[in-house]
């Protein structure tokens, strides 16, 4: 993982940033959930750099998203294949919240079909708040405050 300044930071909000801040780190988690895990796929599905690319699977890596599976096909010499990890499963509701806010306020006409769906049925599903009773709460009944404060 790099290190910059937002690396020890006190706010988890900015210790997240210093991992899925860095450019291209949050469309491999996308591809990942995709059911890409081999360095070529992401390679071709994103466009980016070996280089580059390479960098963001070692960080990914390294923060515990992403867990590099060797395989090998027969005949063939030993490859790596990148899966997530639970923790990188947990990412699911933030990319859903950042694809939901993209497509209501920077649409597109040619926009992606890319859409969260619930597994067993094929239903949208849409990112929101909820009390501990299951009602829910609009995003601007919702306030960040510190520890003190709440």
């Amino acid at each position: 993982m790099r290190t910059d300044p937002w690396t020890d930071n006190a706010c988890p909000i900015a210790r997240t940033m210093a991992v899925l801040g860095q450019r291209w780190a949050v469309l491999i988690i996308r591809e990942a959930l995709l059911g890409k895990s081999r360095f070529s796929e992401f390679r071709d599905a994103l466009g980016v750099a070996p280089d580059v690319l390479s960098a963001r699977l070692s960080e990914l890596v390294e923060a515990g998203i992403l867990d590099v599976v060797d395989y090998q096909q027969p005949g063939d010499r030993t490859r790596s294949r990148y899966v997530l990890t639970d923790a990188g499963h947990d990412l699911i509701p933030v990319l859903a919240a950042i694809g939901q806010w993209g497509h209501v306020h920077l649409a597109r006409p040619h926009s992606s079909d890319y859409r969260f769906i619930e597994a067993d049925t094929g239903d949208p599903v849409g990112i929101g708040f909820r009390r501990k009773d299951g009602s829910t709460v609009a995003p601007t009944q919702v306030a960040l405050v510190t520890k003190a404060g709440g």
